[in-house]
């Protein structure tokens, strides 16, 4: 039969919560049979995660499906299950995050009203939901402010997003072909390659349709998490890495027509230059003041326009105070910030 749509699960050694992710998938889609799940285990080596993706694949023949390969980091494993994919539509669901069943189900019936009407759309979007395990709260991140919805629209329809109000990978269900005409340049043993998922293909999308439910829910709390602040401090140099791939992806001003979705894609941009500002001045490496310089030197090399907009940014500006006192200052507001909106 086929498929609608393929969730792909990357999993390293994630055998203490994978399943929750699979069952929570199977239940929100089943009994239908026009989606599938492809379990990439990417080279698990220290815990059951491969023979979990073998038992799931035997238990739900033609629904799950288990692709084993050698450790190659989370865009990796994005990559295999898009290559594995054979649904219209292709999904990322982290192996500790999971779905709400009646989102998936409502947000699915519009994938397959629109698929019978022979209404191609590109990117299927949804909102997202922050699972705080420390406190038990949640913080949902919606669209319904920006976006039209429930119905077909482009990129020109759009209004302004707020700081707090990107497009993650959480909420994005592209079709598959629109990945695989131009790829998605997520580089191996990286982490924060959600961010080039969430951000290059965009302008490809023509046929846009949101739907305002919670659908995804983004686990957040665990000490070795990659957003945890520590840990981002310790993979700056990723940071920089996966930014410097996404700002010499697209000439936003030269390859973008239309301005609200430039307008969005500067003000990601410019939030990712300041992350990876600011991770880099808090980090105590010795040479990771002149490694952000050189990223912003980069950029500006590549396009002024875009330099200029990120740089002379309230964040450009507030991430890159001078001296040991800006820094401080800069990672407090930061935290202050983590505090109010909660993104991780």
């Amino acid at each position: 039969m086929e498929k609608l749509v393929t969730f792909a699960i990357p999993c390293y050694n994630s055998a203490a919560y994978m399943d929750k992710c699979v069952q929570s998938i199977i239940d929100a889609c089943a009994p239908e049979q026009d989606f599938e799940i492809i379990i990439v285990d990417d080279g698990s080596q220290k815990d059951d995660t491969p023979a979990k993706a073998d038992a799931w694949q035997a238990k739900c023949p033609g629904i799950v499906r288990a692709v084993h390969q050698a450790n190659g980091g989370h865009g990796a494993a994005v990559l295999a299950g898009l290559a594995a994919a054979q649904g219209m539509y292709y999904k990322v669901v982290d192996s500790d995050d999971w779905v709400d069943r009646d989102a998936v189900q409502t947000l699915l019936a519009d994938v397959r009203s629109l698929v019978a009407k022979g209404e191609i759309v590109d990117l299927f979007i949804s909102n997202y939901v922050y699972e705080h395990v420390e406190d038990n709260t949640q913080k949902s991140v919606g669209y319904r402010s920006v976006l039209p919805e429930g119905r077909v629209f482009t990129w020109d329809e759009m209004g302004k997003f707020r700081i707090d109000q990107n497009l993650l990978m959480h909420s994005l269900l592209y079709r598959t072909e629109v990945l695989r005409d131009g790829g998605v340049p997520l580089p191996s043993h990286t982490f924060y390659v959600d961010n080039i998922f969430a951000y290059v293909p965009l302008p490809r999308c023509k046929k846009l349709f949101y739907r305002d439910v919670d659908l995804y829910r983004y686990f957040i709390g665990r000490q070795d998490q990659s957003v945890n602040e520590k840990v981002m401090v310790s993979r700056y140099r990723q940071q920089l890495r996966i930014t410097k791939i996404m700002f010499e992806a697209i000439h936003l001003y030269d390859e973008v027509p239309s301005q609200p979705l430039r307008a969005y894609m500067l003000s990601y941009l410019t939030m990712m230059m300041a992350i990876s500002s600011l991770f880099g001045h808090m980090s105590e490496e010795p040479e990771s003041d002149q490694l952000v310089d050189e990223l912003w030197c980069d950029l500006k090399a590549f396009d002024e326009r875009m330099y200029n907009h990120a740089r002379h940014n309230f964040l450009g500006v507030g991430t890159n105070l001078p001296g040991k006192v800006g820094k401080r200052l800069t990672a407090a507001l930061y935290r202050t910030a983590r505090k109010i909106f909660k993104f991780n």
